[in-house]
């Protein structure tokens, strides 16, 4: 009797409990596994046994002008495609805020690049790219412009690849702060309109204001993401041509998968973890401000 009454109160609890677990284990575990490995020399071309080094493993990754170079590319990409995005998403998410004819039709076609995975986009956009049959090129040349290398160009092959995820992720960006317009009072803009204000105004000191906990939030979203990309720039690029296109994501998979350094490839995942969490953070703390 006392098992029975003790589980029919907590039913609640012990139901969810079993996925609850599974869950837990399974984010916890690869985390805290390759904090271990970071810490050790694992290297499975060398022949010998896992060993554990302390920060040994740390300063060598620390200190490598490649991993230097990779993490700094990889705050490159990320602020120059979440930036983007963000102007962009909004300024969709402003217009499909009216009503105009083909509305419904517009948001149809922005949803597109969403369901399409990324290691295909990456595919087409190498064949749009491609220096002699490119679509890209054409253009240039119909315009008079010199044709340009994009992603075969150590000097433009990042801004290549920055393009590639505003097109792709931009929507994602417009239907979220499209949302957060659709649950706006409309009490605010009355008043405005009465006292005067213009468009402008109202956007930039209604608007824009009451949206901005909900843009804070696909920030968020999109800087996650665009941290940890690695498929599209594996697909399109490799993270060449040389290292110019390697990010975090891209050095950690070579360190792992064909150098077989496992130990110092654990470091540079522990070291993207922090960067995602570390930005993670900071802009959870702007939303907390906006909101306030």
């Amino acid at each position: 009797m006392i098992k029975t009454g003790f589980v029919e109160r907590n039913l609640r609890l012990l139901f969810p409990l079993p996925a609850l677990i599974f869950v837990v284990v399974m984010m916890l575990f690869p985390v805290i596994y390759t904090l271990f490995l970071s810490f050790t020399n694992w290297n499975l071309t060398s022949g010998m046994p896992l060993r554990i080094v302390g920060l040994q493993s740390y300063y060598r990754i620390f200190t490598e002008p490649r991993f230097l170079a990779a993490f700094g590319r990889t705050f490159a990409f990320t602020g120059a495609a979440v930036v983007t995005e963000t102007i962009l998403g909004i300024a969709v998410a402003l217009i499909l805020n009216r009503e105009f004819l083909g509305k419904g039709l517009v948001k149809l076609f922005l949803l597109l690049p969403l369901v399409a995975t990324p290691v295909a986009v990456g595919i087409v956009f190498n064949l749009f790219y491609d220096p002699t049959i490119g679509l890209a090129n054409y253009a240039l040349s119909l315009a008079g412009f010199p044709r340009s290398g994009w992603v075969s160009n150590t000097a433009t092959v990042l801004p290549s690849l920055v393009l590639v995820d505003v097109w792709q992720w931009t929507p994602m960006i417009a239907l979220i702060v499209l949302a957060g317009l659709a649950g706006l009072s409309s009490e605010p803009y009355e008043s405005a309109r009465v006292d005067g204000a213009s468009e402008l105004q109202i956007l930039w000191r209604i608007t824009l204001p009451m949206v901005m906990p909900t843009i804070f939030t696909a920030m968020i979203l999109r800087t996650i993401d665009a941290l940890k990309t690695f498929d599209i720039i594996f697909a399109m690029t490799g993270g060449g041509p040389g290292y110019s296109s390697e990010t975090l994501n891209i050095l950690g998979y070579k360190y792992s998968f064909e150098y077989f350094r496992m130990g110092q490839s654990s470091v540079i995942l522990v070291a993207l973890f922090a960067v995602v969490l570390a930005c993670s953070l900071g802009i959870m703390k702007l939303r907390g401000r906006a909101e306030a």
